[in-house]
């Protein structure tokens, strides 16, 4: 009797200890695979870098804010620690993963244009210009994302290491600050499905669109294309 009772503690103890383990596996692997997408390692320094306010220098947009914000929250759960700087930002990244916020188009975030220039040849983002119909529309290839202010939006998202680098870029340039906290936004919670739809982890670029502004304003996003072989002009 009492070696029965016995048996039956210890196999509780094992079936415990065992689901625990896989519990703990599980989330160690969803954990690596969220680290890989977003290209930081546990204990690594990561930089964050955000750019002005449309027409106000060294102020950032609120939004913009926030999206730091919840860059800083995401590297912190993965065990990353984060300095900011504005998109003055000059120099590599070296062995800091670089999360780069904010579109080039009227100076917001210089160090945009200054990547979009050098590694995403295929990218282009037009300036604003109040009466034409390609105003802040984001290009890549053949194909223009056009910009409907307050009612449907895009970033353009992509991931990339420098020649120089031995950490990656992560680069948010929205139309607006609308679609970059929406693009982190969505990002932050549907990275595992979208690194189910590209070609690699490693290297990609995607457009996020963002619609219903007037109602949901950055809650409604989801992921219109991967654009990675025209974006980097392959």
């Amino acid at each position: 009797m009492l070696a029965n009772i016995a048996i039956g503690l210890v196999t509780s103890l094992l079936g415990g200890a065992f689901v625990w383990l896989w519990e703990r596996a599980k989330r160690i692997r969803a954990e690596n695979r969220r680290a890989a997408f977003f290209g930081v390692r546990p204990g690594q320094r990561c930089l964050i870098v955000v750019g002005d306010k449309y027409n106000s220098p060294g102020t950032a947009h609120r939004r913009d804010v926030r999206a730091v914000v919840e860059l800083a929250l995401l590297a912190g759960e993965l065990g990353c620690d984060v300095s900011v700087e504005s998109g003055d930002f000059r120099g590599g990244n070296g062995d800091r993963t670089e999360f780069c916020v904010g579109g080039p188009a009227e100076g917001v975030n210089a160090r945009t244009g200054g990547h979009l220039a050098a590694h995403l040849p295929g990218v282009v983002i037009h300036a604003y210009d109040g009466t034409a119909p390609d105003s802040v529309a984001i290009e890549v290839g053949t194909e223009k994302f056009l910009f409907d202010r307050g009612n449907e939006e895009y970033a353009l998202v992509a991931k990339f290491t420098p020649a120089e680098s031995a950490s990656p870029v992560f680069l948010v340039a929205g139309q607006t600050s609308v679609a970059n906290l929406a693009a982190v936004h969505f990002l932050r919670r549907e990275y595992r499905r979208v690194a189910g739809q590209l070609s690699s982890v490693e290297r990609f670029c995607v457009l996020i669109k963002v619609s219903g502004i007037g109602t949901y304003e950055f809650h409604r996003a989801t992921l219109e294309r991967e654009v990675t072989t025209a974006a980097f002009g392959e």
